[in-house]
């Protein structure tokens, strides 16, 4: 190694640890991203509402329309992605990133920032999002062995959740001193730097094969559903994720409208009824990989994945003052603690049973539903919301939830016949 690369080197190994240096770099620019994005979290309705005076529907479209003609247009990159060195892909998808967010603070100077701009750059980001998520895990399945996955994905949690805690305070207080398009350019930055941190991963990372020809079929934008749907095992958790995180995703906004209006809580308080029951999510990730050794990963997939949805039906009897609060702050906290042992063991074992060569599909598929399907379900308990009341709607998808345990794995699975990866059950 030559002299001028020590330094980088020796960082990555500090980051690391026995993963190695470049799954350092990689940590660190997955932090880097997750902290820029917690930190311009609510910023493009602030912007629509207090810079461009928009009203609840095109606040409501901001949030759903973007995510759902975001996923749409991420659909045909996925077979793409599929046939091309991962790592380029990752800093592309950043530069992309950083340069479509940057286009808002450079038009609120001059004077002609549009909500058709907000709208378009909501659809570039969506898409980016869903490409670099797809790739991202097909990297780290060449990057390390089989058996460091669940340390890896562990270690992403925990970062995600620490972002979750110290972004939106301190965006919040930048919000409060620079304005919300202030935070923009902080998420421009942080995917810059992302973009760099993944370049010093360095590695020589093989060009994947082709098949067939080079022009892509129809039939390939439709092959990594095809891939999942086909799976026993990853059908049913497919279909659970999708319905559990669309249901989540559909209460919140509900729940703020009950909270801020009715109920009567300030800002701040909801803002804590949030941010502290996100400790849950560190220590649920750092029990994931001691839990699995002891019970096997299909045992403490399915206990967690049922435990995570028992717990938002209880938001319906949210009542004001500091009881209200407090119970919000359960509910969020055991949802939470049960989505932090889950995730990083569900992402393993996603991982370990697609095949390499199918990876890239198999996430873009994954991410484009999970997407699409958390904008209908939002659109829809709005609607449900206006009709019922906020209430009634949250209580109806915490009982939809009780129910998303029937669609998780019921069986541990063998290896996949084409994974070439056995899965790990410690348990048997």
């Amino acid at each position: 190694m030559a002299s001028g690369d020590r330094p980088t080197a020796r960082f990555g190994r500090l980051l690391g640890g026995r993963l190695g240096p470049d799954f350092g770099w990689l940590w660190g620019a997955y932090g880097t991203s997750a902290l820029g994005t917690w930190l311009a979290f609510g910023a493009f309705p602030l912007i629509a509402i207090q810079v461009l005076d928009a009203g609840p529907a095109e606040v409501a479209a901001l949030a759903s329309v973007g995510a759902a003609v975001g996923a749409a247009v991420a659909v045909p990159l996925g077979p793409w992605v599929e046939f091309r060195r991962k790592r380029p892909v990752l800093m592309t998808m950043d530069v992309v990133r950083c340069a479509a967010l940057l286009t808002i603070p450079a038009a609120f100077a001059l004077g002609a920032l549009t909500f058709l701009q907000l709208l378009l750059v909501s659809v570039v980001v969506a898409a980016a999002d869903i490409t670099f998520r797809s790739a991202s895990g097909a990297y780290l399945k060449t990057l390390l062995p089989g058996e460091d996955l669940l340390a890896a994905h562990a270690r992403f949690e925990s970062t995600a959740w620490t972002a979750t805690i110290v972004g939106p305070p301190l965006g919040g207080a930048a919000i409060g001193l620079l304005g919300p398009v202030a935070t923009v350019v902080a998420d421009a930055v942080s995917h810059l730097l992302s973009a760099l941190g993944i370049r010093a991963t360095g590695g020589h990372e093989p060009r994947p094969e082709p098949r067939g020809p080079a022009r892509m079929r129809a039939g390939d934008l439709l092959d990594g559903w095809r891939y999942v749907l086909t799976d026993a095992m990853l059908r049913p958790l497919f279909f659970n994720t999708a319905l559990f995180n669309g249901l989540v995703m559909a209460v919140q906004p509900l729940l703020a409208v009950l909270m801020l209006g009715s109920l009567g809580f300030t800002p701040w308080q909801y803002g804590l009824a949030f941010a502290v029951p996100s400790i849950g999510g560190l220590l649920g990730a750092r029990l994931a990989r001691p839990l699995v050794t002891r019970f096997g990963q299909h045992r403490v997939l399915v206990t967690a994945g049922t435990l995570r949805g028992c717990w938002p039906v209880g938001l319906a009897f949210t009542g004001p003052g500091t009881g209200g609060l407090l119970l919000v702050m359960g509910v969020e906290f055991g949802l939470i603690l049960c989505c932090g042992v889950f995730n990083p063991v569900h992402a393993t074992y996603r991982l370990e049973r697609t095949a390499t060569d199918r990876v890239a599909r198999t996430l873009s598929a994954w991410a484009v539903t999970t997407k699409a399907s958390a904008a209908l379900l939002t659109a829809a308990w709005g609607v449900l919301g206006g009709l019922l009341g906020p209430r009634t709607a949250i209580g109806l998808a915490g009982v939809l939830l009780l129910a998303t345990p029937l669609l998780l794995p019921r069986r541990a699975a063998a290896a996949h016949p084409l994974s070439g990866t056995p899965l790990h059950d410690h348990a048997r």
